[in-house]
């Protein structure tokens, strides 16, 4: 007999973008009685996906909170964005999950786009289940499905259901289900609980062999079962759900149901295996290391009429409003209103129970990624974080906007671990880094809407550079005669080029008083000024500058003069030292399911790419890992080619490796674009 688990157990629903993650979470909430209603992400009535950037998109881009009660039990639902691009903003929240549930298409074809959710389980060590979606659409078979789903998975996949199809005047379509683990069979009833049915005699035989198999996986793990099995005894039910819990919790094997969200089929015998399978908040605290009540922090949101809030599970006991508690780096804090959470609703809570996913008010030192408690506080969550490859350039449309476009930029900026914003002083550019275009996007639609910023946006300068080939010596000399006091200085420099990386560096060799050492510092920085703006209308770099000799007046000198005599010498010796254009090379490492990697290489080949490297991704059944030198003008667009490449499973990330020669048409159709900016 199962008995109730005390709290609050937090259930993920994570995989691929277009999976059906939403319609499961409604068709959840439905089946248990929380909803009068199945909402639909189509027509825009779904619990979740409520902002309109969601509903404009056709799916998720933020997470989704929800909560429902089935069988006197209470579960906290975390559905997850699969988009690429707004993915991050969950994974903190799956860290603490206590089980997710991996939902994934019927196509073996569409297996792969799975992989990346079950290794972020694995590497988190988050007990998970595979809930096979649209069994209704299905036209491959379940066995092929979990053969192209096994090789992404470390633990083995244990089938508890085997589909039950019949022919209809659509063609062989799956109406129900027999349930291995219970030897029973279901028709499927749109909206309505399964009918019970009789195991049809066809299935006899393979529904045999399933559960033979089935008890096999468990007896790895378990010797009385083993022992059962030697001996052709048959285990009770109570014996097989206890062993198939415990190889979930432990992470010992992963089971498979199916169904359709849509339609709600499936749906309540999920909910049975969630209530009998998922550990409870105590195990997950152990596995997180939580000893007194402590409460993670996974998302920052300023949007709607609360304010800021944190949203954050709890763990390791109780909690109230009011409660005094420290962060990780012992800052004190006390705890406002703490509310529930549905979807856009919320209601506010009298305490916390242990398990309780909820959102904090007043807590505007939180930072997300932060645990916060009354006692010892146990590390941060290792999360990946994804690779910001994608840019724009912004600035304000109105240029009045200017510090309300900052204030905007920073809440959003705390809401999504996968923005960065940087400022790149030689463009005088504010750039906004992020996953990838539609997440981009996305942002500055928040941005209209939220904040009543309008931005302009254009891809971010390339970082083009120039530098010389030869030695030179030039002279400048700054003379000017205005009545009274005029201007007057006179240099002579040496400039020759450096190795590259070397930067741009200043030595004087000035003898016998030839200028006064007072004005040596505004030669260097009339030097330097020089530099800004090369004669091809980039910055220099990699040249060495040696002040030889020159002159100066008594009188008309001064540190202006000599600055500008600087500036001078050095614009001249520039165009005389046989400048050239470098540009900026990536070192690009692109992972990718190996069926792809052919085209992976073409694309990268395409982009003046230079290939470094090519071999299997450690680790990864059935994918590949490519290593190539690819010019920063040239990353452009890359994001979105390699997902087309790939069904979109490609990714990429890029660091700066080194600065490059550029030469012949490309170097001048790049200084031919530069000239009417800097005319």
């Amino acid at each position: 007999m199962h008995e109730a688990v005390p709290g609050t157990r937090a259930i993920a629903l994570v995989g691929p973008a277009g999976a059906g993650k939403t319609s499961l979470a409604d068709a959840l909430l439905f089946a248990s009685g929380t909803i009068d209603r199945q909402g639909s992400t189509g027509a825009g009535t779904s619990v979740g996906d409520s902002s309109p950037e969601a509903r404009a998109r056709g799916g998720s881009t933020e997470l989704n909170l929800m909560h429902l009660r089935f069988m006197d039990e209470r579960f906290a639902l975390i559905d997850v964005p699969g988009g690429t691009g707004f993915a991050a903003d969950g994974t903190r929240a799956l860290a603490a999950a206590d089980l997710a549930v991996v939902v994934v298409d019927p196509d073996p074809a569409r297996a792969p786009l799975a992989a990346p959710a079950l290794r972020t389980l694995d590497e988190l060590g988050v007990p998970h289940l595979i809930f096979v979606n649209r069994i209704d659409q299905a036209r491959g078979s379940i066995r092929e499905l979990l053969a192209a789903l096994q090789p992404m998975s470390v633990s083995p996949l244990i089938a508890r259901q085997i589909p039950i199809r019949a022919r209809t005047h659509e063609g062989d379509q799956v109406t129900g289900f027999v349930d291995v683990a219970l030897e029973r069979a279901f028709h499927y009833e749109a909206g309505k609980p399964s009918e019970r049915i009789d195991i049809p005699a066809d299935l006899l035989d393979r529904e045999h062999q399933a559960r033979t198999q089935l008890l096999e996986q468990l007896a790895d793990h378990d010797d009385e079962l083993l022992e059962q099995l030697l001996m052709d005894e048959q285990p009770d039910a109570a014996h097989v759900f206890r062993d198939l819990a415990r190889e979930t919790g432990e992470n010992l094997g992963v089971p498979v149901l199916f169904g359709s969200a849509g339609n709600c089929w499936g749906v309540r015998r999920l909910l049975k295996a969630l209530r009998h399978e998922t550990p409870a908040p105590t195990a997950t605290a152990a596995r997180l290391g939580v000893t007194n009540p402590a409460l993670w922090c996974f998302k920052i949101s300023n949007a709607g009429q609360m304010g800021r809030l944190a949203y954050a599970r709890l763990l390791g006991g109780l909690i109230g409003e009011g409660t005094d508690v420290r962060d990780a780096d012992g800052r004190a804090q006390r705890l406002g209103a703490l509310f529930s959470v549905q979807g856009d609703k919320m209601a506010k809570l009298a305490r916390g129970e242990d398990g309780e996913v909820m959102a904090l008010a007043k807590l505007e030192g939180v930072r997300a990624g932060q645990w916060l408690g009354t006692g010892t506080l146990p590390p941060a969550p290792d999360v990946p974080t994804p690779a910001l490859n994608c840019a724009l350039a912004i600035e304000p449309a109105d240029r009045k906007d200017d510090v309300k476009l900052s204030g905007a930029l920073a809440k959003l900026l705390e809401e999504d671990p996968a923005l960065r914003l940087d400022h790149d002083e030689a463009a005088h550019e504010m750039v906004l880094r992020g996953v990838n275009d539609e997440q981009l996007q996305t942002v500055t639609a928040k941005l209209k809407r939220r904040y009543g910023v309008s931005v302009t946006s254009r891809q971010p300068t390339i970082g083009y550079r120039t530098s010389i080939r030869r030695p030179v010596t030039q002279r400048g000399r700054h003379k000017k005669q205005s009545g009274g006091h005029g201007q007057f200085g006179d240099v002579v420099i040496e400039v020759r080029p450096l190795g590259r990386g070397e930067g741009v560096t200043f030595t004087e060799t000035i003898h016998g008083g030839a200028i006064p050492r007072q004005y040596i510092p505004a030669i260097e920085q009339g030097v330097r000024d020089a530099c800004h703006k090369g004669p091809l209308g980039f910055p220099i770099v990699d040249v060495a500058v040696t002040l030889t000799d020159g002159s100066f007046h008594s009188v008309d000198s001064s540190e202006l003069a000599f600055r500008t005599a600087g500036r001078i010498a050095m614009q001249e010796a520039l165009a005389a030292a046989a400048p050239h254009l470098l540009e900026p090379v990536h070192r690009v490492v692109v992972v990718s399911p190996t069926g792809a990697t052919s085209k992976v290489s073409s694309a990268v080949a395409s982009r003046r790419g230079q290939m470094l490297g090519m071999g299997p991704r450690d680790g990864w059944d059935g994918w590949d890992r490519v290593e190539a030198l690819i010019p920063e003008a040239e990353l452009s667009g890359l994001e979105a080619e390699l997902r087309s490449l790939s069904q979109g499973l490609a990714t990429y990330e890029a660091e700066f490796h080194h600065l490059a020669e550029l030469n012949g048409t490309l170097a001048d159709k790049v200084v031919k674009a530069r000239e009417p900016e800097h005319a």
